[in-house]
């Protein structure tokens, strides 16, 4: 059974007690009036002290998530429950279990993360970052503080939707749900409470229910707000705001009116006739966004009333189908519902006499259609009573403007041309949305409400400016405290193979962006992101190459990385560099060197990216042009790392001042991690937005000591199509203790090759690293050096391949190796378990991979051999 099949703690069950003596839900537990009334004197010293712990973006997704899936289960007991109460008010079930799908479809992470880009710009709008990399300033989304939700009383979801709102701006929620709703909200909060094991989001929400008359209480829970979202009508706003402290952000979210529009095509169509029944018998009408009046095209009064006989049976037919669906014999009004009902049809009927009217009803009072000469709008006394109107397309503006502040949703039914001419209309008017016939209700992500972001009513964007010196700070928090990191998962580990197998089953929306690996240790394998995950992951690189030393402001990068056949460096450095506003010059590797390096002279660029191996060969093959310019500032590289003698001879023969990783990465996971100015070596920091990093012995799977080597194992959390948990690299590494230097509390750790740099051939294991150690310590080489395995006749063979213009002696060279490497001179000539050689050849016969250009370290041809 799955953990969102039972979410049983505490919290939930006590979700189950006795609602006529628990009517409240305080951070985490249920209470009575006398408890309630006594904290209300404490809510302003409850807001500061919860307010100081800051509240993760992460912890609000995951327990989103986790109810999401609890009420898209069925069978699930949460959902079960929550169903239960809804329809303890009017006993529709269908429409219960409809609002639970519709709340599981909303909660969940990929709709919430959606949501927050659009409307916060990103997954973690509560981090201070540069919104222009040129710039040292800093900007944030940050919470307004209190926000005190007065919900209304027709529309379950919104209560709870609201204050979920409120959690994903920071914000402590106080909310308010009237005394005769079932207590539906606050079971709602208190499963999603549950589903966070921190015990954040308790802390951050109070959910009350008694009446408006209650005013003590209200201003209580009114006073100490730094913002106060409200439902309601004119009088109801102005109630609450008679209780607003002075400077509290008042959020009105009033009644509104909603309508179609239709042109003759359209109302002509029996699809879209259908379409509109359907609209106008969703929730009875209830939502701000039903329909309450149908204007058509025309001024002729004889079409209005033809229309009103022809759309009642559809009216008739939805009516039925709705009923049937809520296995409800009909509607079930209160007298003052009943009474504006009956008073609307009345005189719409004694207006028949002076022809201005024409009522075409049920005979059981289930549905009306009320026709009107006049194209005033007029607001519908709902349950399926809609009024037909005529108003001609020219008409729009001077008839509906002067009605602007109620507006809201239009469905417009029409050709493709008359729907983008009457949207414009409409929208000028007042209008703030417009849909097709037959989706007024429906929404998607992120969409507006009332013509604002909700998310932004409920945040305020704040900004820090600094001077120079945090130039090579992406993130300000980053030098407060190290990021939030959830509890790895416990699954079992993935390798390649598991990734790859993964790609079989992704759906569609999961599957935009194509990347193939360079084939380093072996063949190319695909990886795959949607197009927002990939953006967070270059935004995240782009805060790490800020940290290397690049700005943005000054320097002129050229993009040297390999491009074509699906690899992704160059994309995704032109993509990083275009996210920091930086000055590009985009060429690419290309084998054409004397070009390359005219570009780099004509464009005067002083910031080169590629790897290690490419710009090696540019720059001594260039080495005339290149020194005479001498522009290149900063060596920026990824995939490779540059020996300490190449370092030298770039600094002291061509002057570069900067050489730094540009990114560690791989094409499956994206950036991992960066260098700061502080780095040494392969030292990196890792990148905790995106990864959480686990570090395991090389033999079993248990973690090891900090500060001892093993395998990197990386789940990412913000990848939203693959599924990379437990992801081992095929690389190792040890962590690096303390704060760094910099400032970062970013965790970091130094990169000590990868599994494959580490070879076993006669019986002894050699890291490539030693060989690559012993040609610059004992012959002072400093180009690229290649092992090669092979079988052998006798015995296996491991041969040393050196470029030729650093390297001319090969014996003497095989000799220092076997001198430097104990054990390889004890395999050799004592044990003669192996033979080794060295071959002196031209650089660019150095075998590399085709899609990325890299060296490849060590060739294993003994699998080849023996077949």
């Amino acid at each position: 059974m799955s953990a969102v099949t039972t979410i049983e703690t505490t919290k939930s069950r006590e979700a189950n007690a006795d609602v006529t003596s628990q009517l409240h839900y305080w951070q985490g537990e249920f209470i009575g009036d006398a408890e309630a009334a006594d904290r209300l004197t404490d809510l302003p010293g409850l807001v500061e002290q919860v307010l100081a712990e800051p509240l993760p973006t992460e912890t609000v997704l995951s327990a989103c998530d986790t109810l999401s899936a609890a009420l898209g289960e069925a069978g699930n007991s949460v959902r079960d429950r929550l169903a239960g109460q809804l329809a303890a008010s009017n006993g529709d079930l269908a429409e219960a279990e409809a609002t639970l799908t519709e709340l599981s479809a909303a909660l969940a992470r990929a709709a919430l993360e959606r949501k927050l880009r659009r409307e916060l710009g990103g997954i973690t709008p509560g981090r201070l970052t540069r919104p222009d990399a040129r710039e040292t300033v800093f900007e944030a989304w940050a919470p307004v503080g209190l926000l005190a939700h007065i919900a209304p009383g027709n529309a379950a979801a919104v209560a709870p939707l609201s204050v979920v709102e409120g959690l994903l701006a920071g914000n402590v929620n106080v909310l308010k749900t009237s005394s005769g709703d079932t207590p539906f909200a606050l079971h709602l909060l208190a499963e999603l409470a549950a589903a966070d094991p921190t015990g954040a989001l308790a802390r951050r929400i109070v959910a009350l229910r008694f009446p408006s008359a209650r005013r003590e209480w209200l201003g209580l829970m009114c006073a100490p707000a730094d913002a106060i979202a409200v439902w309601g009508g004119e009088d109801a706003v102005a109630s609450v705001a008679e209780l607003a402290p002075p400077g509290c952000r008042l959020i009105e979210w009033g009644h509104k009116i909603s309508f179609a529009y239709l042109t003759r095509e359209a109302w002509q169509d029996p699809v879209t006739m259908a379409a509109l029944a359907a609209d106008v018998c969703r929730l009875d009408q209830q939502a701000c966004s039903s329909p309450q009046v149908v204007y058509l095209d025309t001024e002729d009064a004889d079409e209005v009333f033809a229309f009103a006989e022809g759309f009642a049976p559809f009216l008739a037919e939805a009516t039925a189908a709705a009923l049937a669906a809520g296995n409800r014999p009909g509607p079930a009004l209160d007298a003052a519902e009943q009474a504006e009902i009956t008073t609307t049809e009345l005189l719409a009927r004694l207006e028949q006499h002076l022809g201005l009217t024409k009522v075409v009803a049920a005979e059981d009072g289930t549905w009306r259609v009320l026709a009107d000469t006049r194209p005033a709008l007029t607001a519908s006394p709902l349950h399926r009573s809609i009024w037909v109107k005529p108003l001609p397309a020219r008409d729009i503006a001077a008839t509906l403007r002067p009605m602007r502040r109620y507006l809201q949703t239009a469905a417009v039914g029409g050709g493709r041309a008359d729907i983008a001419r009457l949207s414009r209309a409409l929208l000028t008017a007042g209008t703030l949305r417009v849909t097709p016939v037959g989706a007024m209700l429906d929404s998607y992500d992120g969409e507006p409400h009332d013509g604002v972001y909700a998310l932004q009513r409920y945040s305020r964007r704040v900004s820090v400016q600094a001077d120079d010196t945090f130039r090579t700070t992406g993130c300000l928090d980053d030098l407060v405290e190290a990021a939030p990191i959830p509890a790895p998962p416990t699954g079992p580990l993935l390798d390649k193979a598991d990734v790859q197998r993964q790609l079989t089953s992704l759906a569609p929306e999961h599957a935009q962006l194509y990347f193939r690996s360079g084939g380093t240790t072996g063949a190319p394998a695909l990886s795959v992101f949607t197009n927002n995950d990939y953006d967070t992951q270059m935004r995240a690189a782009a805060h790490g190459l800020l940290a290397a030393g690049f700005d943005p402001a000054r320097d002129r990068a050229a993009n040297l990385f390999y491009c074509g056949s699906m690899y992704g460096g160059f994309i995704s450095f032109f993509s990083i560099l275009e996210r920091l506003n930086a000055t590009q010059i985009p060429v690419a590797a290309g084998a054409d060197h004397a070009a390359v390096a005219e570009a780099l002279v004509t464009h005067r660029a002083d910031t080169v990216f590629g790897m290690p191996s490419y710009l090696w060969q540019l720059f001594h093959s260039q080495s005339e042009l290149l020194r005479s310019y001498g522009g290149i500032r900063k060596v920026f590289y990824g995939g490779e790392h540059f020996t300490p003698e190449q370092r030298r001879i770039l600094t002291d023969t061509f002057g570069v001042e900067v050489i730094r990783s540009a990114s560690y990465g791989s094409t499956d996971l994206g950036p991992l991690g960066y260098q700061c100015t502080h780095a040494e070596g392969s030292v990196h920091h890792v990148l905790t937005d995106l990864h959480t990093l686990e570090i395991l012995d090389p033999q079993e799977d248990r973690p090891v000591s900090p500060g001892q080597p093993g395998r990197l194992v990386f789940t990412s959390r913000t990848r939203s199509s693959q599924r990379l948990e437990r992801y081992q690299i095929g690389d190792l590494g040890r962590t690096v203790d303390g704060v760094c230097p910099c400032g970062s509390h970013a965790p970091r750790i130094e990169l000590l090759g990868r599994y494959g740099d580490v070879v076993r051939v006669g019986t002894y294991f050699y890291h490539y690293r030693r060989f690559v150690e012993a040609a610059q310590e004992q012959l002072g080489y400093r180009g690229e050096l290649q092992l090669v395995l092979s079988a052998g006749t006798a015995r296996e063979q491991l041969t040393v391949r050196l470029d030729a213009e650093y390297a001319s002696d090969p014996e003497r060279a095989r000799a220092a190796f076997l001198s430097a490497i104990p054990e390889l001179g004890a395999a050799v000539t004592d044990e003669e378990l192996l033979t080794c050689a060295v071959e002196v050849v031209d650089g660019r016969d150095l075998e590399r991979t085709a899609g990325s250009g890299k060296l490849r370290t060590v060739i294993d041809l003994r699998a080849a051999t023996s077949v």
